[in-house]
């Protein structure tokens, strides 16, 4: 083997694994409409959305949206930071595997744009113990709702789109993993006690949600502003019910 063939030999052998947070967002939504452009603390959701998850220090940010949202998203993500990739309105899984392609990316963070109060540090946690333990897919069970994202393997998520055909598994992107138990390592644990609180609901979904965020955004601002720590965002919601 010629010395130019070793030294890429080596490149591919000793080459970091590339870690990417993946965030969909997309315009049309059948209950609150273009709720990903509504203000947020004087910045659309969706801003908001990637400014919480370029907390979590991974290798890549990448937000993939549909072709008819690129233009719209884009000036935002540029500022937050993250790259932009479009794709199928309706695919999502296909959409997330473009991304994978495109970015060379061998784990991944899902993370979807209706929730604006993502527990970054958990995101951080999930994706560390999965890594380490070789899961194809991991999510914490007890989180506050909209609070938590999935870690997943691409190797697996490029299977799953190779494999599967319900439209439910094209559309909401892991089913076909954690579905399948005897093709997938699964890790799915309880929350640590600090993030836990299956009784919150902090995504942004109705009008009644909404309104919601934006007392939860003004509580955390008046508190020091770590939206994206989760302990900081349980008590600021604890606080905010218990005022209202």
């Amino acid at each position: 083997m010629g010395r130019d063939a070793q030294e890429e030999t080596a490149d591919r052998t000793w080459k970091k694994p590339m870690t990417a947070v993946v965030l969909q967002a997309r315009l049309d939504s059948a209950r609150l409409a273009r709720k990903a452009l509504l203000p947020l603390g004087g910045q659309p959701v969706v801003y908001r959305v990637m400014e919480a998850l370029k907390r979590v220090p991974v290798d890549g940010h990448i937000l993939a949206c549909p072709e008819d949202c690129v233009s719209v998203f884009a000036s935002f993500a540029e500022r937050a930071g993250f790259e932009i990739i479009g794709g199928s309105k309706d695919d999502v899984l296909a959409r997330y595997c473009a991304a994978i392609k495109k970015f060379a990316i061998d784990r991944l963070i899902r993370a979807t744009g209706d929730n604006p109060f993502v527990f970054a540090d958990a995101a951080l946690a999930l994706e560390r113990s999965a890594d380490a333990l070789g899961a194809d897919y991991a999510g914490y069970a007890g989180l506050p709702y909209g609070a938590g994202v999935e870690a997943v393997s691409a190797s697996a998520l490029l299977q799953a789109e190779r494999d599967a055909n319900a439209p439910e598994e094209r559309e909401h992107v892991c089913p076909y993993l954690y579905r399948r138990p005897e093709l997938f390592l699964l890790h799915r644990p309880l929350a640590p006690l600090k993030w836990r609180g299956s009784n919150l609901r902090v995504t942004i979904d109705t009008a009644e949600d909404y309104e919601w965020a934006k007392r939860l955004f003004a509580a955390l601002d008046s508190a020091g502003g770590r939206r994206s720590d989760g302990e900081a965002v349980i008590a600021a919601y604890r606080r905010a019910a218990a005022n209202s």
